[in-house]
């Protein structure tokens, strides 16, 4: 609502958390007219009495109770909106829709802590076609796949083979490795939104069946099963194994660009360090 303000919320919690309106005032260093004319507004604003107060106690309504609830939230999320403008190079966000670094993930996580012990390091899971750059969820993101956006800048820094997930007692799974022809008929399991597998992989007139889903988790289900197989990056094998799934090499098949990116206009002062760690572990795997 237009009529709320943060310093009613700050009001509000500090009257319940302090007991009195004197106390409440003097938490916040404001005269004691002053949070009650606070209180009132927001009431008026809301609509609704949010306080009972009596000669020895002030408690909070039904309504106050929920009230002061979500004021929490809101101040809780303000101020870490407030510590991460002004303190948020203390820290990055690197998302992944799938997978992160497949195999180079925990060297990675090693040897950032190692050399940049000043800024924390956070690996963040968002399935969505930036990892999460685009949300607003993460500094810089690692994806498969090119981003058709002019928003962000992007470099390539490193390449995984591609490998065909399949059911444990499919009979494909005897081989030591597959070809793109071997998987003509199949139904192959794909992530449109964030994934590196297209029927384009295949020439037209052989293409498999395709089914969608969104989720890894999913994915491997339904392929342990036998349903279904799937192709997807290295990355993917180390960092999900799973009972009833393995995992071949296409060898027939081009590998993926793994690609780090960054909002182009703003980049986070971390993402250069970022880029020469990744670019130094795949080119040494």
């Amino acid at each position: 609502m237009d009529g709320v303000e943060l310093r009613q919320l700050r009001c509000l919690v500090a009257i319940v958390d302090e007991g009195t309106f004197t106390d409440a005032a003097a938490a916040l260093g404001v005269s004691q007219a002053a949070v009650s004319r606070t209180l009132a507004s927001l009431e008026r604003a809301l609509g609704v009495r949010l306080l009972r107060r009596t000669s020895r106690e002030v408690t909070p309504t039904s309504t106050g109770l929920r009230v002061v609830a979500h004021a929490r939230r809101v101040l809780g999320e303000v101020d870490d909106l407030v510590r991460e403008a002004v303190s948020g190079h203390a820290q990055v966000r690197i998302g992944y829709a799938w997978a992160a670094f497949g195999r180079h993930t925990l060297a990675f996580q090693r040897r950032w802590s190692a050399a940049h012990p000043e800024t924390d390091l956070h690996l963040v899971r968002t399935n969505s076609a930036s990892a999460g750059l685009a949300e607003g969820g993460c500094d810089l993101a690692v994806v498969r796949r090119a981003l058709d956006d002019r928003r962000f800048g992007s470099a390539i820094v490193g390449l995984e083979r591609r490998l065909c997930a399949m059911a444990a007692d499919d009979p494909l799974a005897r081989r030591r490795s597959v070809r793109l022809a071997d998987l003509t008929g199949r139904t192959l399991l794909v992530d449109r939104r964030t994934g590196t597998t297209t029927p384009q992989l295949w020439p037209e007139g052989d293409r498999p069946a395709v089914r969608e889903t969104q989720d890894v988790d999913d994915w491997l289900t339904v392929i342990s099963t036998g349903r279904c197989v799937g192709v997807t990056a290295e990355s993917t094998a180390n960092q999900y194994p799973r009972p009833g799934v393995v995992y071949r090499p296409v060898r027939d098949a081009e590998p993926i660009a793994v690609r780090l990116a960054w909002w182009r206009d703003d980049p986070h002062p971390a993402a250069q360090a970022v880029r020469e760690l990744l670019t130094d572990l795949y080119r040494g795997g």
